[in-house]
């Protein structure tokens, strides 16, 4: 290894008249404008190819005589015309969605936290879902102009490249990313210099580089800590996303979370608004809790965290342990001693901010930390948000289940990032041109029916038809470098069948995913395949975690039976699973197979996907499937049900027969049941019935709508009110401490009902004297609560009715009363409880104060 002497920065030299070809390059919306990525293909085709569709690598390469040729094509330069004037009149845009609800603004003040971001694929900053969900929600909030941000980190060998062996077990490469020929720029300060923040870590300091993303009209920025200051340990740190043991990846969280609070300050960015995009950058709570009581030097901890947690966002991905941060107390005591002194906390109180119990023994958990240091807590899509409150409830021992804070805001796909062109083309000529602009309005979609059903089948064979021919040579090429034979090599240019019914399979090889699944019955499967009338192809591709050997296990399982002969020619699976693979499958197969454990899947958007793109969906009703599915739009493995971990042997069984039986007598008939037109007109009836029902919901244009409206401007507002104004923020904490010191004397003393025997339709009233102890009505919510008995005779499925002060009290004990319906026959039960009360408040129950009758 040599040290250079000098760097010196190299950038392509463009005739004036394409002068602005590097602005759109480094500018990721042409990642979702087709327009753009034509200009650069006709540039260089096999360039734009070979360079992994990243513009501004092409421009460095692209020769001298190609740009001098195409300044004299008048095709090329009108073409270049109509690409700029484009971006223009994106980038000013004054009629955006943001702008009519909420008016002008002229900075960002809302900041979303991720480990990751999928943008696109030449930028190798993502591992899989939760990536290309932040990249797609930064697009949105682009499309939409939300006042935002993305935080995250620069990762120089991002996630692994995948490759497989002879035996088709799964290889790992990690090669470096390239900044200097990325869409990614450093960010210098006044004076010129690369911006650097410093974060501490254990007894050091780490320095941090700031870069910069162009992502529409916002930016991503992200930390880097390859900065000559850092020791080798600590400049390594950015290296791999998920790399490395348990310390490198709480040293990870805490560059994300503390040196994202950092960077942003250090940019001039008065992030109002934080969201935390899963439980990795949870750190971020403490850290601005930190500047704040430097700030405000009379603010205690709980009374900064009080206001601070007012404006914080928290988004749970997923419901499997193993994909929950969580830490032993030995790391947290080597990175945070510093912390809880500056924060005036004892190590123990520091502790019990995220102690979570494991069985036995306890871990610092980041989500049990975030949970306590937001406002909003959200799953990802309505299941996943049930799902999520019976996993926390031992948070809130005294609220039942369906009041635990957690909602659910479900996952969308950006659908301009993955409609393919053709499909695009033909929803300009059918469909409201909004349909580019405001995906989430149904109105626009109900013109599907507009399209004839030539025409949509036509585009949609036609990406089938691509999607054979990318994966033709994807797979020659893997054959080639896993040292296959000269025959396996030249079979792999004759496998699929381009007008075959043709089933994609694409996601992380978690075992939950359950990939095999369509292998239980290799006998039932070859027939099915091998039917010569109606045959069926299956591709497959995704990665297993480099650490997770039962997941390598699935792949290689897949890869064996694909080389049988009696599917060689029909199952195939892609190495090295990326957006590019995925923008091919989720263009060009029939339908989306999903097969994962119910409940374990948050949500997915693969499926999503196939949507805009006149696919089809076959799933477990588990994740956003379980909203979106009705008979109409696609089709359901099972009924909902959920198994013990005893029976998972069983389940597999049955669930695969459901699979078998659905593909044999209605997936495979529908799809093969043609006119004389050979048109499968049963086929495509689904396909509209989805594309009209799905598309206005499933998208991140809506997705990132109900994040604005339900939490970003109300937090927004409780800055204002809470921080800004600190004084206000300082008696709403007072209060909040107040009550909680009082809380222990607050009981209900006494309840009455008018009767214990009613019709339908009747009413009882209901009284209750409280003792408030120190504190006064308006300082209280009571409420009755009524509902259900089980069969231990506990309330079930109740419901909240406010109870009215009756101004009478007698030493300290209040009068309340109010009146309950009972519209349903059956034993019921009442019960009255008393939550703090204050506007202020988001939810009374996040306080963790209840107190029940009794």
């Amino acid at each position: 290894m040599i040290n250079p002497v000098a760097k010196i920065d190299v950038t392509p030299k463009l005739p004036p008249e394409l002068n602005r070809l590097l602005e759109v390059a480094y500018n990721l919306r042409w990642s979702w404008d087709h327009e753009s990525q034509a200009l650069f293909r006709r540039l260089d085709n096999d360039l734009w190819v070979e360079s992994d569709y990243n513009p501004v690598l092409l421009l460095g390469k692209v020769s001298q005589e190609n740009l001098d040729n195409v300044v004299q094509d008048k095709s090329f330069m009108a073409h270049y015309k109509r690409v700029i004037d484009s971006f223009d009149e994106y980038m000013s845009a004054k009629d955006t969605w943001y702008r009519t609800n909420y008016g002008d603004h002229d900075a960002p003040f809302i900041a979303y936290f991720s480990m990751e971001f999928g943008l696109t694929t030449c930028f190798k900053n993502y591992s899989g879902g939760l990536g290309v969900l932040a990249g797609d929600h930064l697009k949105s909030a682009s499309d939409l102009d939300i006042p935002l941000i993305g935080v995250g980190l620069l990762y120089q060998e991002g996630y692994f490249q995948q490759y497989l062996n002879q035996d088709g077990y799964q290889q790992e490469l990690y090669p470096m990313n390239d900044y200097a020929n990325l869409p990614v720029q450093p960010v210098y300060d006044a004076d010129g210099k690369r911006m650097v923040i410093t974060v501490p870590i254990a007894n050091r300091t780490l320095y941090a580089y700031i870069w910069k993303v162009a992502v529409g009209r916002i930016n991503l920025y992200l930390l880097d800590a390859n900065h000559p200051n850092n020791d080798a340990d600590l400049h390594d740190l950015t290296d791999r996303l998920y790399g490395g043991d348990r310390r490198t990846r709480i040293r990870q969280e805490i560059l994300l979370g503390i040196g994202g609070i950092r960077m942003v300050n250090a940019l001039g960015i008065n992030a109002k608004v934080l969201h935390m995009n899963e439980g990795h950058s949870a750190l971020l709570a403490l850290e601005r809790i930190h500047l704040f009581m430097k700030h405000h030097p009379k603010f205690t901890f709980d009374e900064a965290r009080n206001i601070i947690a007012t404006t914080s966002v928290y988004t749970i991905h997923t419901p499997v342990p193993a994909g929950l941060e969580r830490f032993g107390f030995d790391l947290i005591d080597e990175h945070f001693e510093w912390l809880w002194k500056e924060l005036g906390l004892t190590r123990s109180q520091f502790h019990d901010l995220g102690r979570e119990p494991m069985g036995g023994y306890d871990l610092f958990s980041m989500p049990v930390m975030a949970l306590k240091m937001s406002a909003s807590t959200n799953g990802v899509s309505a299941l996943h948000g049930l799902v999520s409150q019976d996993m926390w409830q031992w948070m809130f021992p005294q609220v039942p289940r369906q009041e635990v804070p957690i909602d659910s805001i479900t996952n969308g796909i950006h659908m301009q990032s993955w409609v393919s062109a053709d499909m695009a083309s033909l929803f300009d000529r059918y469909l409201d041109p909004a349909w580019q602009t405001n995906a989430a309005n149904p109105a626009i979609w109900e013109d599907i029916d507009r399209i004839p059903d030539t025409e949509l089948w036509r585009v949609h064979e036609r990406r089938r038809a691509r999607l054979v021919a990318f994966t033709r040579t994807r797979l020659k090429k893997q054959f080639i470098h896993r040292g296959l034979a000269q025959a396996d090599v030249e079979e792999a240019e004759e496998v699929l069948n381009p007008e075959a019914l043709t089933i994609g399979f694409a996601r992380r090889f978690a075992t939950y995913k359950r990939a095999t699944l369509l292998f239980r019955d290799p006998v039932r499967l070859d027939r099915l395949i091998n039917n010569p009338d109606r045959p069926v192809q299956f591709i497959f591709a995704g990665k297993a975690h480099p650490h997770d050997q039962p997941g390598k296990e699935f792949i290689r399982e897949i890869v064996n039976y694909s080389s049988l002969p009696e599917f060689r020619h029909a199952v195939v699976f892609l190495e090295n699973y990326d957006m590019t693979v995925a923008r091919y499958m989720v263009q060009g197969v029939d339908m989306w197979l999903n097969t994962p454990r119910r409940p374990k899947e948050a949500s997915g958007t693969s499926g999503m996907k196939v949507i805009y793109n006149a696919g089809l969906n076959c799933s477990v009703l588990d994740g956003w499937w379980a909203e979106a599915y009705s008979p109409g739009v696609g089709w359901a493995i099972g009924a909902g049900e959920q198994y013990s971990v005893e029976d998972e042997e069983l389940q597999d069984y049955i669930e695969s027969q459901a699979l078998y039986n659905l593909l044999e007598r209605d997936i495979i008939p529908t799809f093969y049941d043609r006119g004389r037109d050979n048109l499968p007109r049963n086929w495509m009836s689904k396909v509209r019935a989805s594309m009209k029902s799905l598309s206005s919901f499933f998208n991140t244009d809506r997705m990132v709508e109900e994040y604005t409206t339900r939490y970003y401007m109300r937090a927004a507002e409780r800055y204002e009110e809470l921080v800004e104004d600190a004084e206000n923020g300082k008696d709403y904490a007072d209060w909040r401490l107040g009550v909680e010191a009082a809380w222990k004397d607050i009981a209900v003393k006494e309840v009455s009902v008018s009767s214990h025997a009613v019709n339908v339709g009747d009413t009882a009233d209901v009284e209750a004297w409280v003792d408030l102890g120190k504190l006064m009505p308006n300082d209280v919510c009571v409420q009755a609560y009524s509902g259900s008995l089980d069969t231990a005779g506990m309330l079930i499925n109740g419901k909240a009715i406010n109870m009215d002060y009756a101004n009478e009290h007698q030493n300290g004990v209040y009068k309340f009363k109010t009146t309950v319906h009972f519209d349903s026959t059956g034993e019921r039960g009442i019960s009255v409880r008393v939550l703090p009360n204050d506007f202020k408040l988001t939810d009374p129950i996040l306080t963790g104060l209840i107190q029940w009758a009794g």
